[in-house]
């Protein structure tokens, strides 16, 4: 399995090849969940023709699924209905290249935790999202924070699951960064479920995507905790563009942060 993972960029290809071969990097394709793309399956050949081209195997390779706007917990069916259709959707893209897994967030309302919405969203998502890895047993499926206040309802979903070999998270390092929440209590809770990362810098604030070592995340601190929690996996440094992608990797290399350390 790659140990890290580079978003491909179709103007800058040749560049992110050489540098990709450097690293021995996977790709995370992050051409399919724009709604446009994922109505038109002939757009869907082209861009899978296009990789093919530069690259004869996707297998190592991941991709991020549809999340705008998608809600499969939501009460009205027409929402839930294409918010499941979006997700498949996105799942037969993975199963036509052969990948390795695809991402999708948790969709909950950020800081909303009345009790009667948290358990539905248990519930419809441990039911759907187990149904669905059953169905795609040859793809992995990673649940990413996004503006998840703290760890816990993603951890007590992973351990509901914890019997369905092809499901765990996607720590996105970066919006936990963004929570107020201890950065030791998001990767001490989420550690034994942890299957695929996310990082990049921003200033605490936002998420701005910075290229890793270029903003104000403590990356020593990081290096740490993915030590001290025997954090195994892959890790996408979620920069777009080959000169951020660079700098992320040799400043990751230098300092020897996880996992390049």
């Amino acid at each position: 399995m790659s140990r890290i993972y580079l978003i491909p960029n179709r103007s800058e290809i040749e560049e992110l090849n050489r540098l990709a071969k450097e690293y021995d990097c996977g790709y995370e394709y992050n051409d399919f969940y724009e709604p446009e793309v994922l109505g038109d399956p002939k757009k869907q050949e082209e861009i899978i023709e296009y990789y093919a081209r530069y690259r004869s195997d996707f297998s190592r390779d991941t991709m991020h699924g549809a999340f705008l706007d998608i809600t499969i917990h939501s009460a009205d069916p027409l929402i839930r209905d294409a918010s499941i259709l979006r997700i498949r959707q996105s799942m037969e893209i993975a199963k036509r290249m052969g990948l390795r897994g695809v991402v999708f967030h948790t969709a909950r309302l950020a800081g909303f935790r009345v009790d009667y919405y948290l358990k539905n969203w248990l519930k419809v998502n441990r039911e759907f999202f187990r149904k669905l890895a059953e169905e795609y047993p040859d793809q992995e499926i990673y649940m990413e924070n996004m503006f998840d206040e703290a760890p816990d309802v993603m951890a007590e979903l992973a351990g509901r699951m914890e019997d369905v070999k092809n499901f765990g998270l996607c720590l996105d390092y970066a919006h936990a960064t963004l929570t107020g929440c201890p950065q030791e209590e998001w990767v001490e809770t989420l550690a034994p479920y942890i299957r695929h990362m996310h990082i990049n810098d921003n200033d605490l604030m936002d998420d701005l995507h910075r290229p890793v070592g270029t903003g104000k995340i403590d990356w020593e601190l990081f290096d740490r905790l993915m030590r001290e929690h025997k954090v195994d996996t892959s890790v996408l440094v979620e920069i777009k563009g080959y000169e951020g992608q660079k700098r992320s990797l040799e400043y990751m290399k230098e300092h020897g942060i996880f996992p390049l350390g």
